[in-house]
Parts: C-alpha cells; sequence; structure tokens
C-alpha cells in the first residue's frame, strides 16, 4: 500500500466540506437571517491556484447558505452542492459525471456527515479540530484547524509534490 506521501501524486481533484473545514465551524446571523462565516484568505488563494492548475475542486455542504456559493465562485469554484443531506451520493455522482476515479480524490471533512467520503476517497484528510471519528480515520491531519489554513496545507502540499507551486503563475490571482 502507498504511504500517504506517494498518494499526493495522483491527486487530481480536491472535494471538501464547507463549515469547520472552510470556515472555522462558527457563524454569526444577522437579524434578517444573514449568516456570516469566517474562512481563511490563504485557503481561498490556494484554491483558485489549484483551479488554475488544472484540478478539480468541490464543495459538499449540508448549509444552504448563498454566502458560500457567492465565496467558492469568486474563487473559481462551480462544483458547489448546498443543502446535501447524504454527502456521499453527491460525491458518486460527482465522480461519475466528471470520469474521476475516488483514488485520485483529497477529501477533507470534520465531522460525522463526512465519514463515508473519507472512508472512499484516495487521501481521507481532517483539519486539527476534526471530531475524533473522523481524526481515527484520516490518513492526514493538517497541524490546522478549519478556517485557519486546513485547506491550503493541504493543497499546497499536492501542489509542491507535483512541482506545480513555486511558479509564474503563483504570483498572481
Amino acid at each position: 500500500m502507498k504511504n500517504y506521501r506517494e498518494k499526493l501524486k495522483n491527486i487530481k481533484a480536491f472535494v471538501f466540506d464547507y463549515d469547520g473545514v472552510l470556515s472555522n465551524g462558527s457563524f454569526w446571523v444577522s437579524e434578517d437571517g444573514t449568516q456570516f462565516r469566517q474562512g481563511n484568505v490563504r485557503d481561498g488563494y490556494a484554491l483558485q491556484l489549484a483551479r488554475k492548475k488544472g484540478f478539480r475542486v468541490a464543495v459538499i455542504t449540508g448549509s444552504q447558505d448563498k454566502g458560500i456559493l457567492t465565496r467558492c465562485t469568486s474563487l473559481l469554484i462551480n462544483d458547489v452542492f448546498l443543502g446535501v443531506s447524504n454527502k456521499k451520493e453527491i460525491f458518486l455522482k460527482y465522480l461519475e459525471s466528471n470520469n474521476i476515479s475516488a483514488s485520485e480524490v483529497l477529501f477533507m471533512g470534520d465531522d460525522l456527515p463526512d465519514y463515508e467520503i473519507l472512508k472512499l476517497a484516495g487521501i481521507a484528510a481532517c483539519p486539527a479540530d476534526a471530531c475524533e471519528e473522523i481524526k481515527s480515520i484520516s490518513e492526514y491531519i493538517s497541524p490546522f484547524a478549519g478556517g485557519a489554513g486546513c485547506v491550503r496545507d493541504a493543497i499546497e502540499q499536492v501542489l509542491k509534490i507535483n512541482g506545480l507551486w513555486m511558479d509564474s503563475d503563483a504570483f498572481h490571482w
């Protein structure tokens, strides 16, 4: 069996949960119902760079907040699935419709709804503050928490091992 670092070379797509991964899991709600989440600009930079480099990037979340779609679209992420109750079902459909093997996907999740996808993905990853059940099945646990750089950490490793990190694309949004 390949070790985690060797598997990084085979990654063609990244799939992330949103709350607790791309955000810190906290949110504020205004009087009109608008939700505000806190994320990390370095995660955002890495996401758009991965897209520029030809990697597929998707977000699968149980949240129905349209602000997530706005943020993802600004980062060139077009595959955003909101309000998902069965993440595994959407993940499998996504793989099929994009002709991607599960072994070519790094999936990062932080809580129980992500469990089944983590069991299928080529690389199962989680933030430092993921729940214990998720940590126990993850091949890689980022030293960074959700919304605090864990996404950048995972993407950076894949881009570096493939020689795609420090080049002319890296210096421009």
